[in-house]
């Protein structure tokens, strides 16, 4: 029997047996779509014909006696970024909701399409990916499935909500500063962040080219790894990916991990103030045995250094848009870009120069070892509609400024990242960052599958309310 909490690898092989058809499952998520997302205001747009005769085509294959794709029947959605052929691709705007149609599918969707997965839509998001809340003044907030008086993260919040809330078993989101970490640490999920060129960006509204990632939003390890492993291989319309190899890593999953070196975070990464993020790290480091800490140089600067490139790349994608059409952005992230215009050419030079030399950096530590543990958010999901005011080591800080205090210095390098949910007492889900060396991809999900297996790291169910 297949539910709405099923893993999308049961869902798949469930359909491949003839347990179940593509179409009965595609009804079943399309009918919560109807009841839920009022509540959750995760998707932007439903593809229900399409998924429809997508999920059609598959049972036709199967009546057939062909061979079915991986993924075959599984549903998914993706962030309203990436290219669905016949529709607007808004990226969380008013102002791109006036362009013509994408002519095709983004590199990752058709992927995705010819391994079977059945596309449902398009989900909310903050506007152009800036954002940590997803709190959009023009398709607004989403609400975070285990309290929905509180956020789902941002800026990929719809693709957090869609999983959390069981509309979806995997959604697709894209991470530039934090944008998949944030929503799997406030919604209880696991995500990944592969490394920086790992998996194609053709067909996805960037943010800041240089930071930009595509990765998936799960359940399970299981469901991350089958759909990274669908998504990857070279792509020669992403520069940054032409030359990315392909590295399955579902088959490897369940290799022992007790051989990586593990160490956790220190210093910047354990300030004072952050109690339930410093609680998970320990609880994660108990279950793997890991006493060993490092100091990761400079993060405090990689931090600033991040700000500065983002701001500036960011500013310049939506400069000509800023001149003629400013009263249509979102105001908050309309101030962000507006602010990027005015960094000085001579920051971002002398950042980029900084980004080097932390970069060689960092990657010594990955030497003397394999992984790295550290918090994802400072803090719980914050309320909708205030802001969440937190002091760390001493300082305060708004939800808005520190969502990203953890996040930032790992993606300003392109590093893999595993994200794991744990439940808090409070019963709000706070996610644990397993960081591990360029291309190691399996080396962080291997630690963040034992974590499953284990049960210390699960992805809570939230009760549906209306």
């Amino acid at each position: 029997m297949i539910d709405e909490h099923a893993s999308a690898r049961a869902i798949a092989a469930s359909i491949r047996a003839g347990e179940t058809s593509a179409s009965a499952v595609t009804e079943a998520a399309l009918a919560r779509i109807t009841v839920r997302n009022g509540t959750y205001n995760a998707f932007t747009a439903v593809t229900a014909a399409r998924a429809r005769a997508e999920a059609a085509a598959i049972d036709a294959s199967r009546a057939r006696g062909e061979t079915l794709g991986p993924l075959a029947g599984v549903p998914y959605a993706v962030k309203n970024l990436f290219d669905i052929a016949g529709m607007t691709t808004i990226a969380g705007s008013r102002i791109d909701a006036d362009k013509p149609p994408a002519k095709q599918d983004a590199t990752v969707v058709r992927r995705l399409h010819d391994a079977g997965a059945v596309l449902l839509g398009a989900l909310n998001m903050a506007e152009y990916a800036s954002g940590a809340t997803t709190e959009n003044t023009h398709y607004g907030a989403v609400h975070n499935p285990h309290d929905v008086t509180r956020s789902a993260g941002g800026s990929s919040g719809g693709s957090g909500a869609a999983v959390a809330g069981g509309l979806v078993p995997v959604a697709l989101g894209t991470d530039t500063n934090a944008s998949i970490r944030v929503p799997c640490s406030l919604c209880g999920l696991f995500g990944l962040k592969p490394t920086y060129g790992r998996l194609s960006r053709q067909g996805v509204r960037l943010f800041a080219a240089s930071f930009d990632h595509v990765g998936p939003l799960a359940r399970s390890v299981g469901d991350l790894a089958a759909f990274y492993d669908v998504m990857q291989g070279p792509d020669p319309q992403d520069v940054v990916c032409s030359a990315a190899t392909v590295e399955p890593a579902l088959p490897l999953l369940d290799q022992p991990y007790d051989r990586l070196r593990i160490a956790v975070a220190k210093g910047y990464f354990a300030p004072t103030g952050v109690d339930d993020a410093l609680a998970a790290v320990g609880r994660v480091a108990q279950a793997l045995k890991v006493s060993r800490r490092i100091e990761i140089p400079e993060a405090a600067r990689a931090r600033a250094a991040a700000v500065v490139i983002t701001s500036a790349e960011s500013a310049n994608l939506h400069f000509e848009d800023l001149k003629t059409r400013a009263m249509d952005f979102d105001p908050t992230s309309r101030d962000r870009f507006l602010a990027g215009t005015l960094v000085p050419a001579m920051w971002v030079e002398q950042a980029q120069r900084f980004r080097q030399w932390y970069r060689a950096r960092v990657l010594e530590l990955f030497r003397e070892i394999d992984v790295f543990i550290a918090p994802t958010t400072p803090c719980l999901a914050p309320p909708l509609g205030r802001e969440h005011v937190m002091r760390i080591n001493g300082v305060e800080m708004t939800a808005r400024r520190s969502l990203t205090y953890f996040t930032q210095p790992l993606s300003f390098i392109g590093l893999p990242i595993v994200v794991v949910p744990l439940q808090n007492a409070g019963g709000l889900p706070m996610g644990v960052q397993i960081v591990a060396a360029p291309w190691r991809e399996i080396d962080a999900l291997r630690v963040a599958r034992q974590l499953e297996h284990d049960g210390i790291a699960t992805a809570p169910i939230p009760a549906f309310n209306t």
